[in-house]
């Protein structure tokens, strides 16, 4: 019969859960598997973010002989921004084990290790979910926190104000006017101008996360159909789009789904939020050590998970999963936003 003791021995260590909960598969979800977030492991509570302003200036011509022009440079500053703290726990019961006996191939250590790892990936699930939510600020500029207060504002942090919502006129748009396409082709070049080095031509493009609404609107309008008509392309519009991606104006368009109540992690409602893909530098996500002395000055990981015995009762263990990020957008103005019309 499985005891509360086992949680003693060496597969239960601080280490040991880390690796674990590390090795964990993360749940589908598609900001992550974009990849557009630059890992930062860091051995302290806060972020550097050097910036400076970096500007092309025309050169006067000047006679033979005469001094060359000086160039200005622009000033440069440090700031520090500290990482969050992302907690949360479930507890197992001694009730929950006392009945696990070794039987066929399976030790009794491994089916406690089993129910350990099935509590932490429902954790671990959670955490997941959190850190979806703020990669989806951050590519929005406003990182949240899960009751909707602001983490990071990175437009008011760089002291830039957030370009205006474009209103995409889907209703009034025809075959004609091309309104949809010029539309879209002002976004790509406002991204690409503000990017201060960081679009690669050929290379970097605009994605745009769109609600159901406005991913309906962008597909069925009279402009969109018109282009694609007597084309091989027009198959995209007959097959289905729920939660697919297409390509119009330069710009890839995506259905985001986001959590099945459409709500607590998703793009609101009639919006479509524009951000940069491969564009170097542009999105990082930082990560802070451990708070425990197991994890002091060591450089960040994505996850720690550890277990706190009751050492009074011997009657439960609590199991905890904590995060220490910070999902920064290094260039807000780089990010639109857009709303159907």
């Amino acid at each position: 019969m499985a005891s509360i003791d086992v949680f003693k021995g060496d597969a239960f260590t601080t280490f040991e859960l880390t690796q674990a909960i590390n090795n964990v598969p993360y749940i589908p979800n598609f900001l992550q598997s974009l990849d557009i977030f630059e890992a930062v492991p860091v051995r302290t509570e806060a972020f550097a973010i050097e910036q400076r302003d970096n500007v092309l200036n025309l050169v006067q011509t000047s006679p033979r002989g005469a001094p060359a022009t000086a160039r200005t440079d622009n000033g440069r500053s440090l700031r520090y921004f500290p990482t969050v703290r992302v907690a949360n726990k479930d507890r197992l019961n001694a009730s929950e084990i006392q009945n696990i006996r070794a039987f066929g191939s399976d030790s009794e250590l491994m089916q406690v290790q089993e129910e350990v790892l099935r509590k932490l990936t429902n954790l671990r699930n959670d955490q997941n979910l959190t850190h979806e939510n703020m990669r989806l600020g951050a590519i929005q500029g406003i990182v949240k926190d899960a009751d909707g207060t602001t983490i990071r504002n990175w437009y008011t942090e760089f002291g830039v104000s957030q370009p205006a919502e474009v209103s995409f006129s889907f209703s009034s748009a025809t075959a004609a006017n091309g309104t949809i396409r010029g539309q879209c082709a002002a976004i790509v070049r406002a991204t690409a101008r503000a990017s201060k080095g960081a679009w690669i031509d050929g290379r970097s493009y605009v994605m745009g996360l769109c609600d159901d609404t406005f991913f309906d609107a962008l597909v069925g309008n009279a402009e969109t159909r018109a282009t694609y008509l007597n084309q091989a392309q027009a198959a995209e519009l007959r097959t289905g789009t729920a939660f697919q991606t297409f390509v119009y104006g330069g710009i890839t368009f995506v259905n985001y789904r986001g959590t099945d109540d459409n709500t607590t992690v998703a793009v609101p409602n009639g919006k479509c939020k524009f951000f940069p893909v491969n564009a170097p530098g542009v999105f990082k996500q930082a990560m802070s050590p451990g708070e425990s002395f197991d994890w002091v000055n060591t450089p960040g990981q994505p996850f720690y998970a550890l277990q706190i015995p009751d050492d009074d009762r011997n009657m439960f263990v609590d199991l905890e999963i904590y995060s220490y990020p910070l999902y920064v957008c290094t260039k807000p103005l780089m990010l639109q936003r857009g709303t159907a019309a």
